[in-house]
């Protein structure tokens, strides 16, 4: 099914884009939510002024995260959760909770920036994609240590913990 998208969809098309999708993912997501409409003539041109004012935005945002992505270079943050002895969370800590960290540690990173497949549930260290545009990713290093265990906040202590995590295993 042809549609024009009315707004940005990630990994779909940019507004003003004559896109082809299935009619199921047309019907049930991109219609009901305003996303996209019919692409005729008149709707094409109605959009025209809203597409040139959201390319200079997209130029202009990505010129930052390019930025933004080099500041992240070697970052790394640590995450504090309670758990059992055995290292399992009780709960996740999930692209919420890394992004407010982050966000702590003076990055703009919102939650859809960060890329994690499944939520992490153990006291572990992780390597987290963020995706701040199509061609713009950064990783960063995330830890996820016992609540109380970084006393004044300082990352000296992390690699005991996750080696103390996995002599307990």
């Amino acid at each position: 099914m042809r549609l024009l998208l009315l707004e940005d969809v990630r990994r779909v098309g940019h507004i003003g884009d004559i896109i082809e999708v299935s009619s199921g993912y047309a019907r049930n997501y991109l219609l009901p939510q305003r996303l996209a409409t019919e692409p005729t003539d008149e709707n094409i041109k109605a959009i025209e002024d809203k597409r040139r004012a959201a390319a200079a935005q997209r130029a202009r945002h990505f010129d930052q995260f390019k930025e933004l992505a080099a500041r992240l270079t070697d970052v790394s943050v640590t995450i504090e959760a309670t758990a059992n002895p055995e290292g399992t969370l009780y709960g996740s800590v999930g692209p919420k909770d890394i992004a407010a960290a982050l966000q702590t540690r003076g990055f703009p990173v919102l939650p859809e920036h960060v890329m994690l497949p499944t939520p992490i549930r153990t006291l572990d260290n992780r390597l987290v994609t963020l995706e701040f545009a199509e061609d713009v990713t950064a990783q960063v290093k995330v830890w996820v240590v016992r609540e109380g265990a970084t006393g004044d906040g300082d990352d000296a202590g992390q690699p005991e913990q996750a080696e103390s995590a996995e002599a307990e295993d």
